[in-house]
Order: structure tokens, then C-alpha cells, then sequence
């Protein structure tokens, strides 16, 4: 029985240092370039700040919006949103996120 358990402690040890060894690699497969910086740069190219709700002309608030296009189109009030979502193209002249 003493046998066994020095096996075990050292079959245990062993996978211990194993998991701490395999996990201590440092990985360079990506190096020499940056994502964040395709990131910012893409973060930077959508960056049009709405403040105006497209329905109504009002300030708007930045809890109301729908994502129309990949992009977030903020309202004023509810009542602005279903109006917006009813007819999405009447509205994008006015928001500064789909102009080119």
C-alpha cells in the first residue's frame, strides 16, 4: 500500500510539473504585428459621434438605440425608435454614421 501511494505522489508530482511547464511557453506566433492597432484604426473609422435623434431633432439618449447596418442609430424617445425602425431610409440623410 506504501508502494502505491509513492507511485501516486509521484505520478501526481510529475503531471504538476508538467501543467506548469507547458503553461510557463511564452508564444511569439504573433509577433512583429498589432491588432490593436486594426482595431483603434477601425474603432476610429466608425467613430461619427450621433448626438441629434434623426426622428425628431432632438438631444439624444444613449440608453435608445437600434443597431441598423452594424451601426448604432440613438433616439430621443421610444416613440422615435419605432418610427426609425418603420422606415430605416427616410432617416439616414440625417445621421452623420451612414454618411460617406
Amino acid at each position: 500500500m506504501k508502494t502505491a501511494m509513492k507511485i501516486f505522489g509521484v505520478l501526481t508530482l510529475m503531471v504538476a510539473v508538467g501543467v506548469f511547464v507547458g503553461c510557463s511557453k511564452k508564444n511569439d506566433d504573433h509577433a512583429g504585428h498589432d491588432h490593436m492597432a486594426h482595431q483603434a484604426a477601425q474603432t476610429a473609422e466608425n467613430a461619427v459621434e450621433q448626438t441629434i435623434c434623426p426622428v425628431m431633432d432632438a438631444p439624444i439618449n444613449k440608453t435608445l438605440f437600434v443597431e441598423y447596418e452594424g451601426k448604432k442609430v440613438y433616439f430621443c424617445c421610444p416613440g422615435c425608435e419605432a418610427e426609425f425602425t418603420s422606415n430605416p431610409e427616410k432617416y439616414l440623410d440625417k445621421l452623420p454614421q451612414f454618411q460617406k
